[in-house]
């Protein structure tokens, strides 16, 4: 079998110069998984616009509104991280359109992958954190209004934690948000979700592979999803500017294993988002991205 991915890497966001935002890690990713054959091309999808009738069931209309128009005041932008353009809007659908038909496609093949999304940093009424469209709240509840899902699980493994899927998921007891960060990485106020693993700055593979061992069968215990949507963030690496933690490249596909290994064991399909990384190199970043693609096609 083959693994299908999903890339909005042509829709690139003109940043000021030294932003630290890697919009050039996509364009890379996707080369790099056809150049090394891990996906082949007749499997490589551009994704469609998420609908705005799923985006909605998130974010209020009054949020979507300020970002089709283009007025989100300068203030919000901060917020953002990002300058509003037009590029930015479609980027955002595309990026979330991505997601929801890696899941829809998870749920039939066992594994799908969005080589964008996991932007978890995105409230219902804003976002924040280099994240404009939570991805996959979004997908969660089209799923749900398609009648393809009930329940889901979040397993969030970026090295932030995702305060804005936990916020739009809080007293929603048919979604369970788990995630494993640095506890004093960003975001600075959290969010608490179901279940919260905080880790410490320097954290390397093996207290964080055991951490995670120890948890994960219950997360999928307590959860008892449909699908399970994993972030798998390429910023514990020891690579990365912003990650503070210690995880090699063998660590982290380690990691990727490990949760698919936990999520085959108990029959559930998992939809796969690359979340954050911001290499001091940025080709450590793709690599860390493509070899989660690579664990992947190993449960097909």
């Amino acid at each position: 079998m083959t693994l299908h991915c999903w890339s909005s890497a042509q829709y690139v966001i003109a940043l000021p110069e030294g932003h630290r935002f890697p919009i050039a890690k996509y364009a890379l990713l996707r080369d790099a998984v056809l150049a090394e054959g891990v996906v082949p091309a007749a499997a490589l999808h551009d994704p469609a616009r998420a609908p705005r009738a799923d985006v909605q069931r998130v974010h209020d209309a009054a949020y979507i509104d300020r970002l089709l128009r283009g007025t989100m005041p300068a203030a919000e932008q901060r917020v953002l991280g990002f300058p509003w353009s037009e590029v930015l809007v479609e980027r955002s659908f595309r990026a979330a359109g991505g997601t929801l038909e890696a899941a829809h496609h998870a749920l039939d093949a066992g594994i799908a992958m969005n080589l964008a999304g996991g932007t978890h940093h995105a409230f219902a009424s804003h976002g924040e954190g280099f994240c404009v469209l939570n991805d996959v709240a979004i997908a969660v509840q089209a799923l749900r209004a398609a009648g393809r899902i009930r329940r889901a699980v979040v397993i969030d493994l970026d090295v932030h934690q995702g305060n804005g899927t936990h916020a739009i998921f809080a007293g929603d007891e048919a979604t369970f948000t788990f995630s494993m960060h640095g506890r004093r990485n960003y975001p600075f106020r959290k969010v608490g979700g179901t279940l919260d693993v905080e880790l410490e700055d320097g954290t390397g593979d093996t207290e964080y592979l055991e951490r995670l061992a120890a948890v994960l069968p219950d997360v999928l215990a307590r959860a008892r999803a449909d699908l399970v949507f994993y972030l798998a963030g390429a910023d514990p690496h020891e690579g990365d500017t912003l990650g503070r933690l210690a995880l090699t490249f063998d660590g982290l596909m380690r990691r990727d294993a490990l949760v698919l290994e936990s999520a085959r064991a108990v029959g559930v399909p998992v939809a796969i988002a690359i979340a954050g990384g911001y290499g001091r190199d940025i080709r450590d970043t793709v690599r860390v991205h493509v070899n989660t693609a690579r664990v992947a096609t190993s449960f097909l």
